[in-house]
C-alpha cells in the first residue's frame, strides 16, 4: 500500500505542476496585455510600459516563469490589482462559499441518485427501470446554465419562491445548489442502477430470496451494502470535477464563490487570481482522486485483498 501510495502523491505533485504551467503558459500568449487592461485605453505608451517594467511583464517568458513558479511552491501568488490585496487570501475568503455550495449539491445529488438509481435497480427491464432511465438521461444532458436560468424563471419570476441570486442565506443557497445537482444525481442513479441489477443478480441474492427473506431485507442487508463502492468511489472522484463546475452555476446566480471570482479574473487578466484559483481547483481536484482511491481500497475485498497481498 504505501509504495502505491508515494507513487500516488507523486503523481499529484506532477498533476498540480502541470495546471501551474499551463495556467502561466495560456495567460502570457492569450491576446490583450494585463497592463493596458489596468491603465485603461486613455494611458499613453509610456505609462503602459511603465506598468510592464513595474509588472514585470517586460522580462523573458522564462525568468517570469521561474518566478512565478517559486511563488507558487509558497502559495504567493502575487496581488490583485483590482482588491489591492493577496491573491490567495481574497481566494481563500471565496473558498467556503463554493465548498458549501459543493457540498450541498452533492448531498441532494446523493439523495436523489441513490432513490432512483435503487428503484430502477431492482427491477430491470420493467417499466420503472425504463422510466428513471429516460428520466435520468435528460437529466444528465441538461446544461447546467440552461437549467439554472429555467429554475430563475420558475422559481423566482413566476412563483416568486426564491432569490434569483445573491449569497449568504440558506434561501440563496437552493437554486444554485439543485441545478450543479441535477446531472450529479443522474450520474449518480445510472452508476447505482447497473451495480444493483449486477448485484441483485449474483448466486448470493438468489440464495438469500430462497431462505424466505423479503425483498426489502434482501435490498438493504445484502444488495445495496455490495452496491455503493462504485457510487462511492465515483462520488469521491466527481466532487472535486462539481467545484470545477460550480463556475458557471456561481456566475448565473452571482454567488460569491472561488467560480465567479475566476470568471471575473479572466475578463479583467488579474493574473494573480486565476493563477492562485486555478492552482486550488487542481489541488482539491487532485487530493479527491486520492481520496477515491483510499476509500475504494478500503472498501472494495478484491483490492484490499490485492493489495495486501
Amino acid at each position: 500500500m504505501l509504495p502505491q501510495l508515494v507513487r500516488r502523491l507523486g503523481l499529484m505533485l506532477f498533476t498540480v505542476w502541470g495546471a501551474v504551467s499551463l495556467t502561466f503558459v495560456i495567460l502570457r500568449l492569450a491576446p490583450g496585455d494585463q497592463a493596458t487592461v489596468q491603465l485603461g485605453p486613455e494611458a499613453t505608451a509610456a505609462d503602459v510600459a511603465a506598468l510592464r517594467t513595474e509588472l514585470g511583464l517586460d522580462r523573458p517568458m522564462f525568468t517570469q516563469y521561474l518566478d512565478y513558479l517559486g511563488g507558487a511552491m509558497t502559495g504567493d501568488f502575487g496581488e490583485s490589482y483590482r482588491f489591492r490585496d493577496s491573491a490567495m487570501t481574497i481566494i481563500l475568503d471565496r473558498f467556503p462559499a463554493t465548498v458549501v455550495l459543493a457540498l450541498t449539491a452533492t448531498a441532494l445529488a446523493l439523495t436523489v441518485g441513490l432513490i432512483l438509481g435503487i428503484l430502477a435497480g431492482r427491477s430491470p427491464g420493467r417499466l420503472a427501470d425504463r422510466v428513471i432511465s429516460g428520466i435520468t438521461l435528460v437529466m444528465q444532458a441538461i446544461p447546467p446554465f440552461w437549467s439554472g436560468i429555467m429554475l430563475i424563471l420558475l422559481m423566482a419570476l413566476t412563483l416568486r419562491l426564491l432569490p434569483s441570486a445573491g449569497s449568504g442565506d440558506l434561501e440563496h443557497l437552493v437554486l444554485p445548489a439543485v441545478t450543479l445537482a441535477i446531472p450529479f444525481a443522474a450520474l449518480i442513479a445510472r452508476i447505482t442502477r447497473s451495480s444493483v441489477a449486477e448485484v441483485t443478480a449474483e448466486p448470493y441474492i438468489q440464495t438469500a430470496r430462497s431462505k424466505g427473506l423479503s425483498e426489502r431485507a434482501v435490498l438493504s442487508r445484502h444488495a445495496i451494502r455490495n452496491s455503493v463502492i462504485p457510487v462511492v468511489t465515483m462520488v469521491s472522484l466527481h466532487i472535486g470535477t462539481l467545484m470545477g463546475g460550480a463556475v458557471i452555476v456561481e456566475q448565473v446566480f452571482a454567488w460569491e464563490g472561488v467560480g465567479s471570482l475566476l470568471v471575473s479574473a479572466v475578463g479583467n487578466r488579474d493574473y494573480a487570481i486565476v493563477q492562485g484559483a486555478t492552482v486550488l481547483f487542481a489541488i482539491v481536484v487532485v487530493t479527491m482522486n486520492l481520496l477515491a482511491d483510499v476509500l475504494n481500497a478500503r472498501l472494495d475485498p478484491r483490492i484490499r485483498a490485492g493489495v495486501t497481498s
